[in-house]
């Protein structure tokens, strides 16, 4: 399979820093790679919280993850700053499409980078519904 032309920073305008924790680290000495999937997460969830104001125990309306890709490109240790550039690549009436990019503190080439898939579902039915106007919002900022 044909390796994916890595994202640089400039390609991302919002960036979560995120630092990581000795329990990050595995026997081999790095960021375990479940543990980038999780930076994912905080990246996204962190920008629907704090500019789309998601209340996630609260919301009648949900995203779930349906789908994710990371792709490897060097280690991430213990200490570091991994600043977690995000953008909107896809965004439709109840789905929304992330470019994600993991980048050490410094560094122009991404550590990781992959995507990442929301659809939007009514919590009680789990049938899919619009993205809420205020998440909305916050995904076009990210395009």
């Amino acid at each position: 399979m044909a390796r994916t032309e890595a994202p640089v920073r400039a390609d991302f305008s919002h960036f979560l820093k995120i630092p990581t924790r000795w329990k990050d680290v595995d026997v081999y000495g790095h960021v375990n790679n479940v543990v980038y999937y999780s930076y994912f997460d905080t990246a996204v969830t962190g920008h629907l919280v704090s500019v789309g104001g998601l209340k996630s125990t609260q919301a009648p309306t949900i995203g779930v993850v349906v789908e994710t890709k990371c792709e490897f490109r060097k280690e991430i240790n213990f200490p570091s700053i991994v600043d977690a550039g995000i953008r909107v690549f896809r965004l439709g009436t109840s789905s929304a499409s992330y470019n994600i990019g993991l980048f050490v503190e410094g560094d122009d080439a991404p550590a990781a980078f992959g995507h990442f898939v929301h659809v939007y579902i009514n919590r009680e039915s789990r049938r899919p519904e619009a993205i809420p106007t205020q998440i909305r919002g916050a995904l076009e900022a990210l395009m």
